[in-house]
């Protein structure tokens, strides 16, 4: 028994650097040194009598060994934490660090309004949102969470439905309009100056979602300006680049100004409302339920259709 228990000394140090492909991240996460996670991980190879990771100045990375042992030990560590963090549930207030992935405009249209009230509930709960236009994995860089588009969750997640449907609309300003003229059809586009986007994961240029006589068309549009950051599509529009196409709860407060315009609207499509998604666990971790549980009590309504 002495000597199982001692194996299992350091396993936590092996899961974290293997997770993190750093010895310096790994550290920061277990809130050790970086020396302590070194001298744990090498008394725990010497114990196995296996070396785990090949090491260069620069880099970590798992060998074969550690593949093995990661591949069959993993999931059961991660049991084991699901496990341990259940017993938050007894306490009067969950606590944690909570990690999500999201994009931008699912803060500022969604969680932005309703977190200050959910840090006053939960003072315990240590939020951090890390803002991603693109299609990131979750699982490998330890998010609890993500939040994307419904139809950009992947099947294998636990989805949770946040919000309505969201409408896309083409905008530009006044001014832009005034020099160029309005686009009366999707024809049109050709002839304008269109902000671009480029997906932040794989790097491709995204082709616009269009409708044209109730069927769904892609079309690759120029302009001056590409970004990868939905933000910055809309501060691009309000500089008078061009035409950009956005999310609506983005460009809202503009619309409303008068500093942007809609154009094309029976052209833009209606999308899925932003779902919370999560890897299927056996226990949910109390901070991840208590957020959800908040959410749906308090913003409901946002997944009520418009009147």
């Amino acid at each position: 028994m002495a000597v199982r228990f001692k194996q299992l000394d350091g396993f936590i140090a092996f899961t974290t650097v293997a997770r993190l492909r750093s010895f310096t991240a790994a550290a920061a996460e277990l809130e050790v040194s970086p020396q302590a996670v070194s001298q744990s991980l090498r008394a725990f190879e010497e114990r196995l009598g296996v070396r785990l990771f090949n090491r260069t100045t620069r880099s970590v990375a798992l060998n074969e060994a550690g593949e093995r042992l990661l591949a069959r030990a993993g999931p059961a560590l991660g049991d084991l934490f699901d496990a341990l963090e259940t017993v938050q549930e007894f306490r009067d207030r969950p606590a944690g660090l909570l990690r999500i992935n999201l994009p931008r405009p699912a803060y500022s249209g969604l969680l932005q309004p309703v977190l200050p009230a959910f840090h006053a509930a939960y003072p315990d709960i240590e939020l951090e949102l890390c803002f991603d236009d693109g299609f990131s994995d979750i699982v490998e860089p330890g998010f609890d969470a993500g939040i994307r588009l419904g139809e950009s969750v992947v099947q294998d997640m636990v989805s949770v439905p946040l919000s309505r449907e969201e409408r896309i609309v083409i905008v530009a300003t006044p001014d832009y309009l005034a020099r160029r003229g309005v686009p009366l059809s999707v024809e049109d586009l050709h002839a304008h100056d269109c902000i671009r986007f480029r997906m932040p994961t794989g790097g491709v240029v995204y082709r616009w979602e269009l409708l044209k006589d109730r069927r769904e068309i892609e079309m690759q549009v120029d302009g001056p300006i590409t970004v990868n950051d939905t933000g910055a599509m809309v501060s691009a529009a309000l500089d008078g680049f061009g035409l950009g196409y956005v999310l609506e709860c983005t460009a809202a407060a503009h619309l409303a100004s008068g500093r942007l315009v809609r154009v094309l609207e029976r052209a833009c499509p209606t999308l899925s409302g932003f779902h919370l998604y999560y890897p299927s666990r056996r226990q949910l971790p109390a901070k991840l339920r208590c957020f959800i549980d908040y959410w749906q009590a308090h913003a409901r309504g946002l997944r009520e259709p418009a009147r």
